[in-house]
């Protein structure tokens, strides 16, 4: 579980909860008709914007915010180094039986063990990166538009509530309830855009970010190791991934 994700939508909840309950009652704030504005509205929308499956697969992506965690580089390019080691003693085949727990990992060794050229391996595990990607930015796509929809959908429920409300003027008993569903729209469908929808979206896109470096380096080791690169300078080639605090740790976990 994604610590960062989860600690930050706690304290906001916590915080938002907190100044309600600070300035008056709970309850006030909780207004059904405004929720179902709101809420039914972006996701009716979102529905009519995307296809069926596609809008139930971006929120299975969307679990990569809380649950997905990436192998870290560091351990990709340590296992590169390794089965470098292995194939430079024992040649390629022997890479064959070795347990490799990354399956894109464990496919790109298994195209070299079969003796692939350079150019189609290459080409193969690209194209598969970039149809993740592809499927990945929709994912992200899909809670910007509902970032956009929600503030939107809580202006329509402020017009609405402001419709009924100025129609039964007459009737002072009646003000009240319209005046609320006219400003908790609004303030439901900043909440959702802001604290969920956006910061949904951009994890996503940081996690989309952080597995495209690691299938980089995979591309990138698997052809050092298919060429019969030197294990130190196949290390070398894959450290310039990261940044230089990680390469220094890196080498100094070695020493």
């Amino acid at each position: 579980m994604d610590l960062g994700t989860v600690v930050g939508l706690v304290l906001g909840i916590v915080l938002l909860l907190g100044s309600i309950l600070v300035g008056g009652s709970l309850g006030i704030f909780i207004n059904i008709p405004s929720l179902l504005i709101v809420v039914g509205g972006t996701i009716a929308a979102s529905f009519i914007s995307y296809s069926l499956p596609d809008v139930i697969g971006s929120f299975k992506i969307a679990m990569k915010a809380f649950f997905n965690k990436l192998e870290p580089p560091e351990e990709i390019i340590k296992e590169l180094t390794t089965l470098a080691n292995i194939a430079r003693r024992e040649g390629l085949l022997k890479l064959e039986k070795q347990p490799i727990k990354n399956p894109f990992l464990k496919k790109a060794i298994m195209y070299c063990v079969d003796g692939h050229e350079a150019e189609f391996i290459e080409e193969v595990l690209s194209k598969e990166v970039a149809l993740t990607a592809e499927r990945h930015e929709l994912g992200q796509n899909l809670f910007k538009t509902m970032a956009d929809m929600a503030p939107a959908f809580g202006m329509i429920g402020t017009l609405i509530g402001l419709v009924q409300m100025l129609s039964s003027m007459d009737d002072p008993k009646s003000i009240g309830p319209s005046m609320a569903v006219a400003l908790l729209t609004t303030l439901y469908g900043a909440v959702l855009a802001n604290l969920i929808f956006i910061p949904i979206a951009n994890k996503l896109a940081l996690r989309s970010q952080e597995e495209q470096l690691n299938y980089r380096l995979i591309i990138e080791g698997v052809l050092g190791l298919q060429k019969g690169l030197n294990p130190r300078v196949l290390e070398e080639v894959l450290k310039a991934f990261l940044p230089p605090k990680k390469r220094e740790a890196l080498s100094g976990g070695e020493g």
